[in-house]
């Protein structure tokens, strides 16, 4: 999901495929705020149809869950939208929690996929052990010698037990 700014589609047509003919073009979807847009463009693309069946032919940068031979998830705009915003780490983030999730993507509304991430992702972290260190020095108000004898090592292993997720170097919350 890192490269869906260069998302792209190859759109060429089942009549013409039946007849022998690849005949289609290489469409970038960062070029459209709509399915809409992007349909209209299609139609115009293949103007020499009456009514044209569009064939994704092949794509690149575009999430199995949105595109398959014959649709395309109209999310993938939305989706285009508000990673454009996103920093690299963050579009990891999100990228990590989609896929270590049960989210989908091509049909949940994605100002609610994005709110739920926002509250879930915690932040990079070298390690588990990490990230308990940090929720002991906020939460916590030990001494320095209390800190010496606490088992970081054991809390972090009761933190990822259930309450939170460790992959890619992300820390989720689990809901």
């Amino acid at each position: 999901m890192e490269n869906l700014m260069h998302s792209k589609v190859y759109v060429g047509t089942y009549a013409k495929y039946n007849n022998g003919s690849i005949k289609g073009e290489w469409i970038e979807l960062s070029n459209f705020s709509s399915i809409e847009e992007f349909y209209e463009f299609c139609l115009e693309l293949h103007a020499d149809e009456t009514d044209p069946k569009f064939m994704f032919q092949d794509w690149e940068n575009i999430p199995s869950e949105l595109i398959s031979e014959s649709s395309l998830s109209e999310n993938i705009f939305s989706i285009i939208e508000k990673v454009s915003d996103l920093d690299y780490k963050t579009l990891e983030a999100f990228s990590t929690w989609v896929s270590i999730g049960n989210h989908d993507i091509a049909s949940d509304d994605i100002d609610s996929l994005f709110e739920s991430f926002e509250d879930d992702y915690q932040g990079h972290y070298d390690g588990e052990d990490d990230f308990a260190y940090q929720i002991i020095d906020e939460c916590y108000d030990l001494s320095d010698f209390a800190k010496t004898y606490f088992d970081y090592e054991s809390f972090a292993r009761d933190l990822f037990m259930s309450d939170y997720t460790y992959e890619n170097g992300h820390v989720f919350r689990n809901n």
